[in-house]
């Protein structure tokens, strides 16, 4: 066989591996399938460009659990056509208090069967998956083979210095992120995706879904969790962008609304100390926040004059 005959022969069979490989890929992308459960209240804002985020990445259904009030706003009225065309899936459970676990539980135990993932995000969460264009693809790795529950980390976004809502994305918004030499900013804070098809899993906690599955980070590594944390993040490749607070009137409106898993009025304490260990302290942030829920908030007056020194 001559050079230019023998060279012509390792290109074809480049070409072929190549083909299979694709054709591989195809047939996996093709015959896993992906859901993603969550809940919301009050969410009108921003539940369209939640909804067009995650199909952009390949998604095949959202099943969402409307926890509005009986008189609150509807979904129907800003995403009708994703309901329309099965995107969507409305759960009505409308008026229910603390539901979280509840409608998690719910979710796994009734899809589990249909789905090969299921993604536990609330509507502020959006995940990034850097050189992935379909979260079939990175779920399907081989890294994850015997991974049964796959956790990416919270990637903060501050508040921008934004006072007020603005019709406008959240990622336009929202640029800035919490530094991560910020001690309070916790970036190892992580969410669950879970293998479909295991039975008994019984989900009880809205960031680490189950102690009994195996989790993995972003690498495909098992590594012990402590609490909502794990012990090596990423917040540069593979994570999920944290809207957590907004402007601060979004932020406002979130802690008196309710909350979804604790009816503890101590709990609205440490949202705001978050919140603030996110952004800026401002007097005007302060005024605001001590306007509409009628708490003292002596403790960041202090310390916006100490910062001030």
């Amino acid at each position: 066989m001559s050079y230019e005959e023998n060279n012509k022969s390792q290109k074809l069979k480049i070409l072929l591996s190549l083909f299979i490989i694709f054709l591989i890929n195809k047939f996996n992308i093709n015959n896993s399938k992906v859901c993603l459960c969550t809940l919301a209240k009050e969410e009108n804002k921003y539940i369209r460009e939640f909804v067009q985020h995650y199909e952009k990445y390949g998604v095949d259904k959202i099943f969402l659990y409307d926890n509005n009030d009986i008189d609150g706003e509807k979904f129907e009225e800003v995403i009708d056509d994703y309901i329309k065309k099965g995107f969507v899936e409305i759960l009505n459970w409308r008026g229910k208090y603390q539901a979280m676990y509840k409608i998690m539980n719910d979710c796994y135990n009734n899809n589990y069967n249909y789905y090969d993932w299921l993604i536990f995000y609330e509507i502020d969460e959006f995940i990034h998956l850097y050189n992935y264009n379909n979260i079939k693809l990175f779920l399907n790795q081989n890294k994850f083979k015997n991974c049964q529950e796959i956790l990416l980390n919270l990637v903060c976004h501050t508040d921008n210095n934004l006072l007020y809502y603005e019709d406008k994305p959240l990622f336009e918004r929202f640029p800035n992120i919490v530094p991560k030499s910020k001690p309070a900013s916790k970036l190892l804070e992580m969410k669950s995706i879970i293998r479909g098809h295991i039975n008994g899993v019984v989900i009880n906690h809205n960031h680490l879904g189950s102690t009994k599955l195996y989790s993995c980070n972003s690498s495909g590594l098992h590594e012990k969790f402590y609490k909502i944390y794990t012990l090596y993040g990423d917040n540069k490749h593979y994570y999920i962008d944290h809207f957590y607070s907004k402007s601060t009137e979004e932020f406002i409106r979130k802690i008196t609304k309710g909350d979804a898993i604790r009816n503890d009025p101590k709990y609205i304490y440490e949202r705001i100390d978050k919140y603030f260990s996110q952004s800026k302290i401002t007097k005007t942030k302060i005024d605001m926040i001590k306007k509409k829920t009628k708490i003292s908030l002596r403790k960041y007056v202090k310390m916006l004059k100490s910062l001030k020194l």
